[in-house]
């Protein structure tokens, strides 16, 4: 494949990179490599769900058709590739109506995925693994580390080893995963495809919602036009905040700015955790 020029498009916890001038994208694990046993197997889930979707919808952005998707390992790096979708990076965050209709399309499509999958007890998994490399601090505590534990375990029966239905679920739903396109909203990055309740999800993209000071209101509007999920989502809020925190507090390995976000952030949770 011809490629003129590669161009980074997105950091962070992976690398983006455009071939161009090739509609291709090398997306390439870097932050959350560690978080897993069997890289290969996870980034392999990916492909197989958004090859699924690609068959079904346009709801998701599809693995590249010009060369194998992947997983490939390169001198220690793990890539997968994917499509180029032309879209408004500069766009304006979404309308709630249209972002709780586009995870409820999404839920709908993914319904029929009977594919292998890692249950959402995997997340808890990854959290516990987090913690454990946490090292105290004067703005996170050795007393503030075991309260985010004790906390974990308190939100492990109705959140990550829930009774609910379990599907497959995105795993990640938040805005910043989500591109403005010619034909509407897009979802991208299912490196966290799991099988679980779909609150997880749609507790995640309205926790987004609030994180980018976005009023209740817009909050009420994004879950009524998602529709009912059959449970009380507060559980699964505070699930999302604790993964907030941790993770904050695991960069902050790298990036001493990152500890005090946690700090503030763990502030908070506790606050809503006593009332």
């Amino acid at each position: 494949m011809a490629c003129d020029e590669a161009v980074p498009i997105a950091g962070g916890s992976n690398a983006l990179v455009h071939l161009k001038p090739a509609p291709v994208v090398a997306r390439v694990m870097t932050g959350t490599s560690m978080l897993h046993d069997d890289t290969e197997r996870w980034l392999a889930r990916e492909v197989a769900v958004a090859a699924f979707l690609a068959e079904r919808t346009d709801l998701a952005v599809p693995p590249s058709d010009l060369l194998p998707p992947g997983p490939h390992e390169q001198d220690g790096l793990w890539m997968t590739m994917w499509k180029f979708v032309p879209h408004d990076a500069q766009a304006p965050l979404p309308e709630p109506r249209e972002l709780g209709r586009s995870l409820r399309d999404l839920h709908a499509a993914l319904a029929g995925f009977q594919g292998d999958l890692a249950p959402l007890s995997e997340i808890r998994a990854w959290l516990e693994r987090l913690l454990a490399q946490v090292r105290p601090s004067s703005s996170l505590t050795r007393a503030d580390i075991g309260w985010l534990r004790v906390k974990l375990d308190a939100l492990t029966p109705a959140v990550f080893e829930s009774s609910l239905p379990a599907q497959a679920i995105h795993g990640d739903a938040s805005m910043s995963n989500l591109l403005r396109t010619e034909r509407g909203l897009v979802w991208n990055d299912l490196e966290d495809v799991c099988a679980g309740p779909v609150a997880w999800d749609l507790a995640g993209l309205a926790a987004g919602a609030r994180a980018r000071g976005q009023s209740e209101a817009f909050v009420e509007e994004l879950l009524v036009a998602y529709g009912d999920p059959g449970v009380d989502l507060a559980a699964f809020f505070e699930a999302h905040a604790l993964y907030d925190v941790v993770w904050q507090a695991f960069e902050g390995r790298r990036r001493p700015q990152a500890t005090k976000r946690a700090a503030a952030s763990l502030a908070l949770l506790r606050e809503g955790s006593a009332g």
